[in-house]
């Protein structure tokens, strides 16, 4: 077993790899390097050579069987012919084997809006991004499809890339029932839009970009880049206009889009590439939640866990004009352990570490712990509950809470499009109750603040 000594000593090493490797790729000296409180490795660095001093970052490997297209070295490339064609992305100087990272150009600027100069410069930021979407959605597809990037082909190939990318991983990994990712791929195949007929380089992952005095220095983050559904980075854009503001009403950008593009971009369609994108993203954690591995980032993957799967059903409910309902739930602050969990939280706040790096996992434990506290409180209340709705939707008693999921995923999987409503307001009761006991913790916050935009304005 791998000690906190054994790690931090693994950690220096792999420092002291790139900084040789860096220091070889580009010769000079490097004057600094500090790792960034990320929850993947990363690092900002200074290289005196010469006269001049180089900005770097680098991007190292998350780890973890997390992502569909493992190979970091494939992002380094698609951001070499990102920017060989003008779009705004980071320079990139080289790419380090061992440990895997890729090193690049350290951007100047901030993703971070509220340091505008004002409304006007960030609606303004806002139409230059979409201007970049835009002009990445017209390059030739050649260049990705000779550098070995799958070329979907036909309305259900290009509306469906983005899940054939991230189902793979998701069937690997899976360990335990998923009924909701599975009602949400049963919809998705069955809702296909079928005149979806032109495929487009996408980020995937959009709506990361940053900006400096007013201008879009880059757009970053291509891990996930594919050839699909352009649509579908209208759609993920939408989705973090929750938690990274983009700069201007969802609305405005989607017509502003339509604008640039000279295309017509149907709601619908965004509306269905939101319930996608939401869905994949909740199966690329799905297994990390139900079978944790030493190692990860447990806080960060149980905040993503709960949230994206409020936005699924919240698409879902959009896509299918149903409302969003919001269950009764009495709520008990305290369980039978309340004692023992204040302890532990009194032990965690007594130890000493050093450093802002260590100091940020300390953190991510007394996030667990306040989870924890409310789980102990409230989880056995919500899967009383749980089970008294699936067994009147089955219509069959269960003698065991963890006969729930198997049970209603198998339901899931044989049942038609008439008990698509039925099961939605299920999923969403569950959600919803999940979000009333844990949205006021560090953990649930980003779920307690799911609202989609609205696509079209009125």
């Amino acid at each position: 077993m791998q000690t906190q000594e054994d790690q931090g000593s693994a950690d220096t090493l792999n420092e002291q790899q790139l900084r040789n490797f860096v220091e070889q790729l580009l010769g000079g000296e490097i004057i600094s390097m500090e790792r960034l409180l990320r929850w993947r490795p990363a690092w900002n660095l200074e290289l005196r050579r010469g006269g001049e001093v180089l900005a770097l970052h680098i991007r190292g490997d998350r780890g973890g069987d997390v992502s569909p297209f493992p190979e970091l070295r494939r992002e380094a490339d698609i951001l070499t012919l990102l920017g060989e064609q003008g779009i705004p992305v980071p320079k990139i100087y080289g790419f380090c084997e061992e440990p895997q990272a890729i090193i690049m150009q350290q951007v100047r600027g901030t993703r971070d809006l509220a340091t505008a100069a004002s409304d006007a410069q960030r609606s303004d930021l806002a139409r230059q991004y979409v201007q970049a979407m835009a002009a990445m959605h017209q390059l030739p597809l050649e260049p990705f499809t000779a550098q070995g990037i799958g070329l979907p082909l036909g309305a259900e190939q290009i509306s469906l890339a983005g899940l054939e990318a991230y189902y793979p991983l998701y069937a690997r990994n899976k360990t335990k029932p998923q009924p909701l990712a599975e009602f949400a791929l049963g919809w998705l195949r069955r809702n296909v839009p079928k005149h979806r007929t032109k495929a487009a380089f996408v980020q995937y992952d959009s709506g990361q970009y940053l900006f400096e005095n007013g201008k879009v220095n880059a757009l970053y983050d291509f891990e996930f880049a594919m050839l699909g559904d352009p649509l579908a980075d209208l759609a993920s854009a939408r989705m973090r206009d929750n938690y990274e503001p983009l700069g201007a009403r969802f609305s405005e950008l989607y017509r502003y889009y339509q604008e640039v593009t000279g295309e017509a971009a149907d709601p619908d369609v965004v509306r269905f590439h939101t319930v996608l994108f939401s869905t994949v993203s909740t199966m690329q954690f799905s297994a990390t939640i139900a079978t944790p591995q030493p190692g990860d980032p447990h806080d960060t993957y149980i905040e993503f866990d709960i949230a994206l799967r409020r936005v699924v059903v919240h698409a879902l409910a959009e896509a299918m004009g149903i409302a969003i309902e919001t269950p009764d739930l009495k709520i008990k602050a305290s369980g039978p352990n309340a004692q023992l969990l204040l302890m532990l939280k009194d032990a965690l706040e007594q130890l000493e570490v050093s450093g802002e790096f260590q100091k940020s996992k300390r953190q991510s434990v007394a996030k667990l712990v306040e989870y924890l506290t409310c789980a102990d409180a409230m989880a056995l209340q919500l899967l009383q509950i749980d089970q008294a709705e699936v067994e009147a939707l089955l219509d069959r008693r269960f003698d065991d809470y963890s006969q729930l999921d198997a049970a209603l995923e198998d339901f899931v999987k044989r049942a038609g499009p008439e008990y698509d409503e039925r099961l939605l307001r299920l999923f969403m009761a569950q959600i919803e109750r999940r979000v009333q006991v844990y949205g006021a913790t560090a953990i649930g916050a980003s779920a307690s603040h799911i609202d989609l935009p609205p696509i079209e304005s009125h």
